[in-house]
C-alpha cells in the first residue's frame, strides 16, 4: 500500500488542464508532429468545432499551444502547434500518469 507521500508524488507533474480527454489528445498529437490543422484535430477529438475551440483556447491561454490562422483557398484556416512550455508539461504530465500506473500494477 503506498504512503500518502507516495500518492502525493505520484501527482506533482499532473496537469489539471489536461483532465479533459480531448484536451489530453490533443496534446498527445501535438507532440509529435509540428503543427496541425483545426479540422484534423475535430476528427481525431469527435468534437463539434465549438467544443473543440473551447478546449484550444483554454491550451493556447495556458501556453500549451499557439494558434495560427491563415486563409487557405479563401476560407479561414486555424492550425495548433506545442510550444516549449507545453512540451514539458505535456512529458510532465505524461510521466507522472505512468508512474501512477506502476503503482497500480503493484
Amino acid at each position: 500500500m503506498a504512503t500518502e507521500a507516495e500518492t502525493t508524488a505520484d501527482l506533482d507533474g499532473l496537469e489539471p488542464l489536461l483532465q479533459a480527454p480531448a484536451r489530453l489528445q490533443v496534446m498527445a498529437v501535438l507532440s509529435h508532429v509540428q503543427d496541425a490543422e483545426f479540422a484534423r484535430l475535430r476528427e481525431i477529438t469527435k468534437c463539434s468545432d465549438s467544443v473543440l475551440s473551447k478546449h484550444l483556447s483554454a491550451l493556447a491561454d495556458a501556453d500549451l499551444i499557439a494558434l495560427r490562422k491563415a486563409p487557405v483557398d479563401g476560407r479561414q484556416r486555424t492550425w495548433a502547434r506545442i510550444t516549449a512550455t507545453g512540451r514539458m508539461r505535456f512529458g510532465k504530465h505524461v510521466a507522472a500518469l505512468k508512474q501512477i500506473l506502476a503503482g497500480a500494477a503493484v
